[in-house]
């Protein structure tokens, strides 16, 4: 369970850093970035959130999750759009990093630097189980990781896989449960097995 830090009470002296929230597609990242996030507001802090603005599945503007939780945001084309959206805000929260452009590391690092709390949410591994995006290199500047797991569709055993049911190379193709399922490691690679066989 993820205990959140303290945050410095001497505000000339501000201390920042980068959550990273990763797993497998229906694992409960968004979900529980909202999660953060409500806690942040609750506490009266300044929070943005910003998401990929070609992920456009549930809603244009709005992060949602796969249950249906949302909160506005800021869709963003590219991460050099970040910084200078974000100055008056103590907590920044990213949703789908997976699909932003490498800058995106670089930007979160300012922004810790600056005093900034960050929290990312993606997709550590694509279609493949290949390493996604920039979610590599924002794992290894986060000061804080949490990989969440889902439960494979396929056995029922713990899933940190996204399967794509439909035989495409596509690097970057939305959808859901008719295109993705969530699976353990031996499903997985039993089902690109057969996928290449095709």
């Amino acid at each position: 369970m993820f205990i959140e830090p303290q945050i410095h009470s001497n505000p000339e002296q501000p201390i920042g850093w980068i959550e990273v929230v990763c797993g497998s597609m229906f694992s409960g990242k968004t979900e529980e970035l909202i999660r953060r996030v409500r806690r942040s507001i609750i506490a009266g802090q300044d929070v943005q959130i910003f998401k990929p603005a070609i992920d456009t599945r549930y809603d244009e503007v709005n992060v949602v999750s796969h249950n249906k939780n949302k909160l506005t945001s800021i869709p963003l084309e590219h991460s050099d759009k970040l910084l200078d959206s974000c100055n008056d805000h103590r907590v920044i929260a990213v949703d789908e990093a997976q699909f932003f452009d490498e800058g995106l590391v670089e930007a979160c690092v300012e922004l810790a630097e600056k005093g900034k709390r960050v929290i990312i949410s993606g997709l550590d591994m694509d279609f493949e189980g290949k390493p996604f995006g920039p979610m590599p290199q924002l794992m290894s500047v986060a000061e804080y990781i949490t990989k969440l797991h889902a439960i494979c569709m396929k056995c029922g055993g713990v899933a940190s896989y996204s399967f794509r049911k439909i035989n495409s190379g596509e690097k970057v193709l939305l959808g859901e449960t008719e295109t993705y399922e969530a699976r353990c490691r031996k499903c997985f690679v039993d089902g690109r097995k057969k996928q290449k066989e095709v």
